[in-house]
């Protein structure tokens, strides 16, 4: 990997984040609702303002986030906040702060989807490795379409599933949110035993989705590299189907299984914020649904950004590492 190779990729993720910092500054405001004269007439309703000082208080409040200004100047402020990673106030959660509460959803994404993701990801790749083996043809006849449509199936979807299953018609599972309602959350086996019932069906349903889609993509790429010489010189040897299976076929054909894990995270990331949804599972997703359920500029911006980050970046570290976990490949200008 060449020093000009590393600057090529970091110029196209600077320019990868501009442009989405860019869109994610102008999709919101397309829409023609003004969301502080929205936020007011809800509070209208329940009889927290006075609707007589309506206009003025709109007129305060606009002029205290800055949507009184040509949107040019909130362009160039939206930019700075950004830099200086102050995201703003919340419309909808007024006075908290977007980062403020980002950060308070963020762990509980985190923890659901790096958990689900490594899960489905191991489980799909040994899977569909063993599916292409020649000793499980007959089982892979059973299996495949099973995984097929696992794989076409939206994760929301297999969410409303389980949902109905297993908190409907058998109540094992809760119902939905991320802890038990009025449990004090603390470093205590109570806590914990109650998070992992919470977030067992979402993370059920994301690891059903990944597996299916994995486990395809490896018994593909196991029946390539099946069928090259180096195995075929392994067999000839007389090694063992064990050291044939994980350090001939197995190894090579999960290379590009991590190229597209971390593409898939995209995808993940989407489904994920649906079944948070679904589930009222306390994450950046439900977060996201609040903002735009709110209109809330700040809270989508805030949302959209940590999502456009957090995929850029894991893609631009899956490129970087990528030489390190294939050492055949080199990056060098031709």
């Amino acid at each position: 990997m060449t020093l000009d190779y590393v600057l090529r990729r970091t110029s196209l993720l600077v320019a990868v984040i501009f442009l989405a910092v860019s869109l994610n500054f102008v999709i919101p405001r397309l829409s023609p609702i003004n969301p502080i004269r929205q936020r007011m007439q809800q509070l209208a309703a329940q009889g927290g303002v006075n609707a007589g000082k309506m206009d003025k208080l709109i007129a305060a409040y606009e002029k205290k986030f800055g949507l009184d200004q040509p949107m040019w100047k909130q362009y160039i402020r939206y930019w700075g906040d950004v830099i200086r990673l102050d995201l703003g106030s919340s419309i909808t959660f007024f006075p908290a702060k977007v980062k403020t509460e980002i950060f308070r959803a963020m762990p509980w994404t985190i923890g659901l989807l790096l958990t689900t993701s490594a899960i489905g990801f191991t489980l799909g790749t040994f899977f569909g490795a063993a599916l292409s083996w020649p000793g499980m043809r007959r089982f892979a006849t059973i299996a495949i379409p099973a995984l097929m449509t696992l794989s076409a199936i939206p994760f929301y979807l297999l969410g409303f599933a389980l949902l109905y299953l297993l908190a409907v018609v058998w109540p094992i599972f809760p119902f939905g949110g991320g802890i038990d309602i009025g449990h004090e959350i603390g470093l205590d086996w109570a806590t914990v035993t109650s998070i992992f019932r919470h977030a067992l069906l979402p993370a059920i349903a994301i690891i059903l989705g990944a597996m299916g889609f994995t486990a395809l993509g490896m018994r593909g790429m196991m029946i390539t590299t099946m069928g090259e010489d180096y195995i075929n010189m392994a067999e000839y040897k007389g090694l063992p189907d064990r050291v044939i299976f994980f350090r001939y076929a197995l190894r090579n054909a999960m290379l590009p299984q991590f190229t597209g894990f971390t593409i898939g995270l995209t995808q993940i990331m989407a489904g994920a914020v649906l079944v948070e949804l679904l589930f009222s599972y306390p994450g950046v997703g439900f977060l996201l649904f609040r903002g735009v359920q709110g209109n809330d500029y700040f809270m989508i911006q805030g949302v959209v950004l940590f999502i456009i980050l957090s995929v850029a970046i894991g893609l631009f570290i899956m490129d970087m590492l990528y030489p390190l976990i294939d050492p055949r490949i080199k990056y060098r200008r031709s």
